[in-house]
This record gives structure tokens, sequence and C-alpha cells, in this order.
């Protein structure tokens, strides 16, 4: 009787799972968390090398789930199944620090909006605007995602931003859009657009809270710098 032999990647993996089951992930390398993620979407490969070689290519675990589809099947290994799972996880991830906003006041916790816009619009390639409605203490009510441009555009409405305020019974609103190629210098558009938006949403008694520009790392406030 011919006996099937066991690869001996599944050993490995049953180790890593008994570790992260016994003290989570503190002091695993970057490549170690992503190896172990990345079994349960290629549960017939071993993902050490597949790992390795996302981390050669994208630097860090943000930078994997913040590439793009195309760039993730490029990598030998990544299939469409694979790139789907990474991008539910970085979905997974945003969705948690937009729930963790309703119960907070946004003017008092400048920080967590940042984190959560970063999450939500790093990586995009395209530019992206979104908006976040605001009750009268400041809470998030609702966001929406209500353009989506060309890698340098992005034509914003007010009308529509006043009409989905009214629907969401909105007092305050935060808009937000990423500049794709890093920078955070707002341009004319972007400081016109804010006039517009902030002029349409004055005439129903709602203010605008304020602009924030994702770019890179960082970011642009027009209320910090004090330009609304």
């Amino acid at each position: 009787m011919i006996k099937t032999q066991i690869p001996t990647y599944i050993g490995h993996r049953q180790r890593m799972k008994d570790k992260y089951k016994k003290s989570g992930v503190d002091g695993w390398l970057d490549y170690e968390v992503l190896e172990l993620v990345l079994s349960y979407a290629l549960t017939r490969k071993d993902t050490k090398p597949i790992a390795k070689e996302l981390m050669i290519r994208f630097k860090t675990i943000n930078g994997v789930l913040d590439a793009d589809s195309k760039e993730l099947r490029s990598v030998s290994g990544i299939s469409e199944h694979t790139t789907l799972f990474l991008k539910l996880l970085k979905d997974i991830a945003v969705l948690y620090l937009e729930n963790g906003l309703h119960s907070k006041d946004l003017l008092s916790s400048p920080e967590l909006v940042f984190d959560y816009l970063k999450a939500s619009l790093k990586g995009c390639v395209d530019e992206e605007f979104k908006t976040l409605f605001l009750n009268s203490r400041n809470q998030l009510i609702a966001v929406e995602a209500l353009q989506i441009g060309t890698v340098n555009r992005s034509v914003v409405y007010p009308r529509k931003i006043v009409e989905r305020s009214l629907y969401h019974h909105a007092v305050g609103v935060i808009i937000a859009h990423n500049h794709p190629a890093g920078t955070l210098t707002p341009s004319k558009e972007d400081c016109a657009v804010t006039k517009a938006i902030k002029d349409a949403l004055k005439t129903v008694e709602i203010s605008l809270l304020d602009h924030i520009i994702i770019g890179g790392n960082d970011y642009f406030s027009f209320n910090k710098k004090g330009l609304l």
C-alpha cells in the first residue's frame, strides 16, 4: 500500500496556529502574519514564499492591503480568489474603524477620523470623495462615497450633498477626498469646491465642519488650517 506523503508545510501551519492561539501575533514578523492569513485562502499551498514575495513587492502588510487587484494578481500564487480574500480583509478593517466613530464626538477626535479616512481612501487609484454626516453631538450618522473621479479629478455636486444631508437629518458634514499622487496641498479646485459646498449647506442651516485631504500617510484639514 502506497502511503500519501503529507506536505511538510502542513505541520508548520498547525504550529503557527497553535502559536497564535497562545499569544496572538506579538513579536511576529509581518510576513509570518501574512503567511498565516493566506493559509485560510490557500489551503493547499505553502504560503510562506507567497507571503515573502508580497512583502518584497509591497513592503508592508498595509501596502499589501492597499494594493489594487491587478497588482496583487501579478504575484505568483495569488489568484482572483485570494485577491478577493485580501480585499475583504481591508474592507472589514475599514468597517471596524467606521463603526468605532458612531459614539464619538468627531470634532474632539480628529485622529480617529483621520485613521478611518486613511484606511478607507489610501491606495485608491482614482480620487474618491466621501461625505460623513453628523448629528447635533458631532457623532457619525452615516458615510457615503458620493463621487469617484479620474486619477486627478473628482467632480462633486454641492446640491447632491445637500440632498443627502437632509435625507440623513444631518446637522454637520465632514467631506474628504484622496490625492492618489500623495500630495497634500489643496488645489484651486479643492478650495472652490469647499466654498461651494459650504455655501450650499448654509442655505439649509447645516454646517460644513471640515474638508480633509488624504495623501500618503498624512492629511490636510481645512478646519485645522483655519480655511473654513
